[in-house]
């Protein structure tokens, strides 16, 4: 199943759950990425599943190796082939009909769109990405290709929560010293980061005031991937994209 949230001026958020794939266990069944050592004709039957449910061409989706830093690049179409995909964690178009993807199990999906300058964006935002400042580059990016803070719709799908994510308390300190709203604690009372608490923190503090965070927490949740909990286990994916 593919949650997908419209607004009316056309900016398309959607956001994947595990369900409704070919993929076989432990990567059952809706797994999108291709490098976690799953079958990649299963990957591929996958994402074109999954861009056709939503209307896309899948040959029209521009993904990421994304490797947790703060590097974005803008795009205005699909990579010509698998090693022309760059090493970076934000995908900025102008172009409307483009549509953007980010991989998941864990980290924060970062949708954003000004759907009047036509500028979206996808961010892939787990804590090195949080700390290193990727989403504010991403927005910076949208920014210089004609976009407004206070225009960009920004949407995070679903995440491991503050409650479930567990760290050293020299980590969370190392965390909190970057961005404060990203201290919390566990349910049993340990150290805990909540990266999508960070990114809104980041996201408010940029002017962008039309913001919506997903309630799912992935490690709490059987309908959603997670690294944490399963360790080998598939990806989920947000898109994004404008008419």
């Amino acid at each position: 199943m593919i949650e997908q949230r419209d607004t009316v001026d056309g900016a398309h958020f959607a956001f994947t759950d595990r369900w409704g794939g070919v993929s076989a266990v432990p990567y059952e069944e809706l797994n999108l990425g291709g490098a976690v050592g799953d079958d990649p004709d299963a990957v591929r039957t996958n994402r074109e599943l999954a861009a056709k449910s939503l209307g896309l061409d899948p040959a029209q989706v521009v993904w990421m190796n994304q490797v947790h830093g703060a590097d974005v690049v803008v795009v205005d179409g699909p990579w010509g082939s698998a090693a022309q995909i760059p090493s970076v964690d934000a995908v900025v178009t102008a172009r409307r009909g483009l549509a953007l993807a980010v991989l998941t199990a864990d980290c924060t999906p970062v949708l954003l769109a000004d759907p009047v300058a036509g500028i979206a964006a996808a961010a892939h935002a787990g804590r090195p990405g949080m700390i290193a400042g990727v989403v504010p580059a991403a927005v910076r990016a949208m920014v210089e290709l004609g976009a407004e803070p206070s225009r960009i719709v920004a949407r995070t799908g679903p995440a491991v929560c503050g409650r479930c994510y567990e760290v050293p308390d020299a980590m969370r300190a190392e965390v909190a010293a970057v961005e404060p709203a990203a201290h919390a604690e566990t349910r049993w009372g340990t150290p805990a980061v909540d990266v999508s608490a960070g990114v809104h923190a980041q996201l408010e503090r940029l002017g962008v005031r039309d913001r919506e965070q997903s309630p799912v927490c992935t490690l709490e949740s059987q309908d959603h991937f997670s690294y944490r909990r399963d360790r080998t286990t598939g990806r989920l994916a947000g898109y994004v994209w404008l008419d």
